[in-house]
């Protein structure tokens, strides 16, 4: 009997996808790709060492994700290592930013602790509409900014190294929109913390936020761009559980878990 088109095609896909001579192939693809960056690794750091001595005592973990933010290019890998080193000296001399130093932000609890996703990596929960750009200088938001981001990563599994963040727009209006401070935001996370973010998601989008997200989308680099998610009202729960698990999902999305300000996670 003869093979119809669709049984062809089928035995092809088999043949292809799950012959052990294409595992075979895969596997050492992989461990190619590994070495490679390996090897990218070791250079960057001894580039940018040129210029800035500390970064001879940068972990590979970081180097790995400056090099990864810039498609395995080392020159400009380095050139964003260096930026950042010097940005966090100049920016966070003592290490580490306190509540103290970001306190009108801090008192209107908008970014929250949630749980994990489902590989145990932090999950951030942001309300749109408790941001007051009239309260609170330029300079604050940026380190409440830094403040955030350092906790929230501070939370990450050894062996993982991203964290997942819900923007919740419900509520938003024209005074919380704040197109200068979410572009400062942005650049700090693009620029200083690359390839931390595994998923954006914006929920209860509203029309004025959309408005402003067209003036600062075009700062977005690529990398971001994949990695954000604009969430129908009607599908918020189940999108929000193919990233996060039902107990470690916030009790305002039919999950389990209660609302922790990050001050107090």
């Amino acid at each position: 009997m003869e093979k119809t088109l669709n049984q062809e095609v089928e035995e092809k896909e088999e043949e292809t996808f799950y012959s052990p001579n294409c595992i075979e192939e895969k596997n050492e693809e992989m461990q190619s790709n590994g070495d490679e960056e390996k090897k990218k690794t070791h250079q960057l750091r001894e580039l940018a060492a040129k210029q800035d001595p500390a970064c001879k005592e940068v972990d590979e973990a970081t180097l790995r994700r400056f090099l990864r933010a810039r498609d395995l290019d080392i020159g400009k890998a380095s050139a964003m290592l260096i930026k950042y080193m010097a940005w966090r000296r100049k920016f966070v001399p003592r290490g580490s930013i306190s509540a103290s130093e970001a306190p009108n932000h801090i008192a209107h609890n908008k970014v929250f602790m949630q749980g994990t996703d489902k590989r145990g990596c932090p999950v951030a929960l942001v309300f749109g509409a408790k941001h007051f750009p009239s309260k609170g200088t330029y300079e604050e938001l940026k380190r409440y900014a830094v403040y955030a981001l350092d906790k929230i990563c501070s939370r990450i599994p050894y062996g993982e190294e991203k964290f997942t963040i819900i923007v919740d727009l419900e509520g938003f209006g024209y005074s919380n929109s704040d197109v200068r401070g979410y572009i400062a935001v942005l650049s700090i996370l693009q620029d200083y913390y690359p390839e931390r973010l595994k998923k954006l998601f914006f929920v209860h989008v509203s029309y004025v936020f959309m408005t402003a997200w067209k003036i600062v989308y075009p700062f977005v680099d690529k990398n971001t761009r994949k990695k954000i998610t604009f969430v129908d009202n009607k599908k918020l729960q189940s999108a929000l559980l193919e990233e996060i698990d039902v107990d470690q999902l916030p009790q305002i999305y039919g999950g389990k878990l209660e609302l922790i300000p990050i001050h107090d996670a």
